[in-house]
This record gives structure tokens, C-alpha cells and sequence, in this order.
């Protein structure tokens, strides 16, 4: 069974004026996820920050995620890096902390071989329990895990069950689909490509959008898996300027402005990353007020 169908945030992880964890705000942020229908909760990911937090910084957030969802949805936990060791310790502690599942992004900066990150890959899943799922974002990494790697490690590794996909490549899911016999659970990682990648025989989407509209990114899931694939192709279009504007700055620069402007207090960035450029505030704005949220 998939870890979960349908749409799971990448809930953003806000921050104080000081730069601290804003575990107040965070609470709230998951009420509002659970409360608006989130299908799962992956927290520190690429837009929670994860990369700017120190590793007692990491494992506390997810803690804290834990124990606020109380199981109501599965919690995936971010627990990448490009140094296998750290990955497999960040891991092991999130499966103590009670995490329903993990996301491993392909190792950065290394950029590893096929060879490479298959045992990546596997060290890390043998040294827990629960499930895992890759994630592909080479945009971001530089490193690219192929249809072939991918389904060798869902058939040989028991717990690798799937991947996020965000390669943008829609040739490369549909081979990656077509090799996979069943075996590999994907997920969307790009908003503006849920419903391709739902005809490919996908479970749903780790999704960016989710953090400003978790009930309409939800539908897109709900509706394509009720039959209703005109409606759900209807909501993906009505929401590709909103993605569009919460990607016209490196994720997540406008997803945080965007929380900021709805009222939800994502607050502060951490360097390197900075505030948004106030020339792409207005695009942000126009954007969430057409869609219906500000």
C-alpha cells in the first residue's frame, strides 16, 4: 500500500525574526493543512528549509510535526544529503521520532554515479523500517536518477516503495511508468504537472502549492481518482498562474511571501536565501487574489 494517495504538502518551516524555529506558527500551519483536507505532511523538505537547518534543528521539527499531526495523516520526513552517513542518521532518528515514511533526495553537489546512488539508496533504507521515497530533482541537485535505477531499487530494496518526480521530464516518468510493473508509487513534484503525471499511474503530488491551497490541491488528486478527470484538468489549469507565480523565484522565496501575504505568518528566510524581490510582489499578489485566496 502507497504511503498516501493524493496530495501532500511540503509544508514550508517558519521562522522568527531572529532566525529561530517558529513552533507556534508551525502548530498552526499544520492545523491548517489537516484541517483543509492534506492528504500527508512532508516536512523538512527543499521548501522547509532543511538545508539551513543544524541536524538537532532537523530532527526537532520533525518531532514536533509528529506529535501535532497525532497520526491523523502520515508524516514523510526529509532526511537527504549527499553524505550517505548523515542521511542514514537523520533517517534512523525520524523512524524513533515516530515518521511514517522518508524522502531521500539524490545526493547534491557529489553528483553520483548510477552505481553510485543505487548504493546510496540502499544503505540508507537497510539501516531502517519504514518506507522510502526517492526524489529526483535535478534541477536542484545536478544529478539525474534514471527510470532503470529507480525501478531496480522499488524491485530489490523492500522498503524503497516509490519517487517524487521532479525532473519536469515527462518522457522520462512515462519510461520510468512503463519499466515500473507496478512497483513504483510516484508522485508529482511539480504543481503545474499533477494530472500528467496521475494518467502515467501516479499516487498523487508532493506539492508546494498545498502550503496556500491544500483543499483545491486535494481536489485535483480527488477528482481524476473519482473518474472526474475534466474536472480535476479544470482546477490544474485555474491554478497554473498561481504556480507559476509561486515558482517566478527559487522555491521557497514566493511560497513563504505568499503565506505572509494570506495572513499565516510564515515569516523570515534563512541566508542564502533572501526576501522576494518586491518588482515580482505584485505578479504573487494577482496571482493569489485570482485563484481566491487573499
Amino acid at each position: 500500500m502507497a504511503v498516501f494517495t493524493g496530495a501532500g504538502v511540503a509544508i514550508v518551516t517558519p521562522f522568527q525574526e531572529n532566525g529561530d524555529v517558529d513552533y507556534g506558527k508551525f502548530a498552526e500551519l499544520v492545523e491548517f493543512q489537516v484541517k483543509n483536507g492534506t492528504d500527508a505532511i512532508i516536512v523538512c523538505g527543499t521548501t522547509g528549509e532543511a538545508s539551513t537547518l543544524t541536524h538537532e534543528e532537523h530532527l526537532d521539527v520533525i518531532k514536533f510535526c509528529v506529535e501535532k499531526v497525532a497520526g491523523r495523516v502520515p508524516v514523510v520526513a526529509g532526511t537527504g544529503s549527499n553524505c550517505t552517513q548523515t542521511a542514514v542518521y537523520l533517517s534512523k532518528e525520524a523512524e524513533k521520532a515516530g515518521a511514517d515514511a522518508v524522502l531521500l533526495v539524490t545526493p547534491y553537489y557529489n553528483k553520483a554515479t548510477q552505481k553510485g546512488l543505487y548504493g546510496h539508496f540502499k544503505t540508507i533504507a537497510d539501516s531502517i523500517r519504514i518506507p522510502v521515497i526517492l526524489y529526483n530533482v535535478p534541477g536542484r541537485t545536478g544529478c539525474n536518477i534514471l527510470p532503470e535505477t529507480v525501478v531496480k531499487l522499488c524491485t530489490e530494496v523492500e522498503n524503497i516503495v516509490g519517487v517524487k518526480e521532479a525532473s519536469g521530464n515527462i518522457s522520462q516518468v512515462a519510461k520510468l511508468m512503463a519499466l515500473a510493473d507496478g512497483k513504483v508509487d510516484l508522485y508529482s513534484g511539480n504543481d503545474d504537472q499533477i494530472v500528467p503525471l496521475l494518467s502515467l499511474g501516479g499516487k498523487g503530488v508532493i506539492s508546494v502549492l498545498s502550503n496556500v491551497a491544500p483543499k483545491e490541491t486535494h481536489e485535483i488528486c480527488a477528482k481524476f481518482f473519482a473518474g472526474d478527470v475534466a474536472g480535476s484538468c479544470a482546477l490544474q489549469l485555474k491554478a497554473l498562474d498561481l504556480c507559476s507565480a509561486l515558482f517566478c523565484e527559487v522555491n521557497p522565496i514566493p511560497v513563504k511571501k505568499a503565506l505572509n501575504l494570506m495572513g499565516m505568518g510564515a515569516g523570515t528566510l534563512r541566508m542564502p536565501l533572501s526576501d522576494m524581490d518586491e518588482a515580482n510582489v505584485p505578479k504573487l499578489e494577482k496571482a493569489l487574489k485570482d485563484f481566491g485566496l487573499v
